[in-house]
């Protein structure tokens, strides 16, 4: 699945089917060429996901990733750069020149509410966060893939 693929999604802990089903949806629209599922998510197969996401989750190829398996050190092994979504200091923002120069590059986005792992964020390249206004805190999940698949899928194009 990854062996061809320039920029993928990595989904961790998303339990609410219409957060899986945006995304899909987005990552066919925004140029991600796989998702990956965390054995923790939500079933992209299941009636509400597959409805949001217009029937793309039959169009962009996606797999589980193994259980407890190490998927940082998995995808680097496929010559993958990650990066963790997640609001914190020493993040890079997403327009990163660091990232455009990713030949292979996977998002890594995290739960509702409480976002990646420590573990996982500590297990990435990169920490990655989209900047915000207004005294905005963060976007909900399926917004904030959007927003990366957007700026990241360009830069592949």
């Amino acid at each position: 699945l990854c062996k061809n693929a320039r920029r993928v999604a990595e989904l961790e802990g998303i339990v609410d089917s219409t957060n899986v089903g945006a995304i899909f949806r987005s990552a066919a629209a925004l140029n991600m060429d796989a998702v990956l599922i965390n054995p923790s998510c939500c079933d992209p197969l299941c009636r509400r996901a597959v409805r949001v996401s217009m029937g793309t989750v039959f169009q962009v190829p996606w797999t589980y990733l193994p259980e407890d398996d190490d998927f940082p050190a998995l995808l680097r092994r496929f010559g993958f750069v990650t990066a963790a979504m997640a609001l914190r200091q020493d993040s890079l923002r997403l327009d990163d020149p660091l990232l455009a120069r990713a030949e292979k590059l996977a998002v890594v986005l995290g739960t509702e509410g409480d976002g990646l792992a420590p573990d996982t964020i500590a297990h990435c390249d990169h920490t990655v966060m989209i900047p915000m206004t207004h005294g905005v805190d963060s976007l909900n999940v399926a917004a904030a893939a959007a927003v990366a698949f957007y700026q990241l899928g360009l830069q592949c194009q």
